[in-house]
C-alpha cells in the first residue's frame, strides 16, 4: 500500500512569541555531498510539515531552484539582484512553490558574477543578512543552499545564518575536508557573525552494507559527538530521479527510502529546537 504523508505539529509555546525565523546555512565547500539534495528535501518536508519556509539558492549552479520545481519564466529577480541590492528579496521571492508555506528566492548563473562585483561594496559581507532581515519574521525557518566553495557568496551566506548545518557523504576523506570549512566558520565568528553555530552534521550516502560507511560515521560521531543527526540519508536512486522531474523527493516518491530519510530528519530538527518548549511535534509516514 502507499504511504501518504501526515504531517501534524503542534505549537501552542511558539503561538505566543514573535515570530523570527531561524536561517540555516546548508554548507561544505566539498561538491557532491548532498548539499543541494538536502536544501530542498528538507525545505519541502518541514513545508509539508506547514512551517513556514523559505529556501535560498545561494548557488551560481542553481540546483536548488531548478530541483524544486521553479520554471525559468517564474524567475524574475534572483540571489544575485538581492546581493548587490538592485532587488528587494521580497519581489524576489517566487511564492507557494509545491506547497502552501514553501517559498524560494531562486539563483541562475549570473550569480557567480557576484563574487567579483561585491568585492569593492562597503559592508559586502553583510549584504544576505541585510536582506533577510527584512523578511525573516515570516518565516519559521530560512534554508541557504550555499555554493561548494569558501569564497566571498559563501561568507555572506555564512554572515547571515544563525547556524550552519553540514552534510557528510559517508566515503573516503570526508572529514579532512571540514578542516577547512570549520576554519572558514571560526573567521566568521571572530569578524562578522560571533553568533555562529552548528545545528548538526547530516550524514549522507549512507549504505549500511559497506564497512566505510559505518567507520566514517563512527568517526563523525566521535568527532561532532551529539551535533551528528541520530538519522542518516541513505542512497537512494528516487533522490538522484527528483530533481530530473522538478520535484522533492516527497512528491516525487514518499514511500522511497529517501522521502522517508528526510521526514526524520525533518523531525529531528524540529525536536532539537524545540526541545525543552514543550511543544510536542509529530512528522510521520503513514501507511
Amino acid at each position: 500500500m502507499a504511504l501518504r504523508l501526515d504531517a501534524r505539529l503542534y505549537f501552542p509555546a511558539l503561538q505566543a512569541k514573535e515570530p523570527v525565523g531561524r536561517v540555516i546555512a546548508i554548507a561544505n565547500q566539498k561538491g557532491g555531498v548532498g548539499k543541494t539534495t538536502t536544501a530542498v528535501n528538507l525545505a519541502a518536508s518541514l513545508a509539508a510539515a506547514e512551517q513556514r519556509i523559505l529556501l535560498v539558492d545561494g548557488d551560481p549552479q542553481g540546483n536548488a531552484t531548478s530541483g524544486i520545481g521553479i520554471p525559468k519564466d517564474r524567475i524574475g529577480s534572483t540571489t544575485y539582484e538581492v546581493l548587490l541590492g538592485s532587488a528587494d528579496a521580497d519581489h524576489a521571492i517566487v511564492k507557494n512553490v509545491q506547497f502552501p508555506k514553501l517559498d524560494v528566492l531562486p539563483a541562475t548563473p549570473d550569480l557567480a558574477g557576484a563574487e567579483v562585483e561585491l568585492v569593492d561594496r562597503s559592508e559586502r559581507e553583510q549584504r544576505m543578512r541585510e536582506a533577510l532581515s527584512r523578511v525573516r519574521d515570516r518565516y519559521d525557518y530560512i534554508l541557504i543552499d550555499c555554493p561548494p566553495s569558501l569564497g566571498l557568496i559563501t561568507v555572506n551566506m555564512l554572515a547571515a545564518a544563525d547556524a550552519l548545518l553540514i552534510p557528510l557523504q559517508c566515503e573516503y576523506y570526508a572529514l579532512e575536508g571540514l578542516s577547512q570549512l570549520l576554519n572558514t566558520v571560526h573567521l566568521v565568528q571572530r569578524g562578522i557573525n560571533e553568533t555562529l553555530g552548528i545545528d548538526g552534521v547530516l550524514l549522507t550516502m549512507y549504505d549500511a552494507r559497506l564497512n566505510l560507511s559505518r567507520q566514517v560515521a563512527a568517526d563523525a560521531r566521535e568527532y561532532f559527538g551529539t551535533k551528528v543527526f541520530e538519522n542518516v540519508v541513505p542512497r537512494n536512486i528516487r533522490l538522484a530521479e527528483a530533481p530530473s522531474f522538478g520535484k522533492p523527493i516527497i512528491l516525487y516518491d514518499v514511500a522511497s527510502v529517501g522521502a522517508q530519510a528526510y521526514v526524520n530528519v525533518a523531525r529531528e530538527l524540529l525536536a532539537r529546537h524545540q526541545k525543552g518548549d514543550g511543544v510536542e511535534s509529530g512528522l510521520v509516514l503513514q501507511q
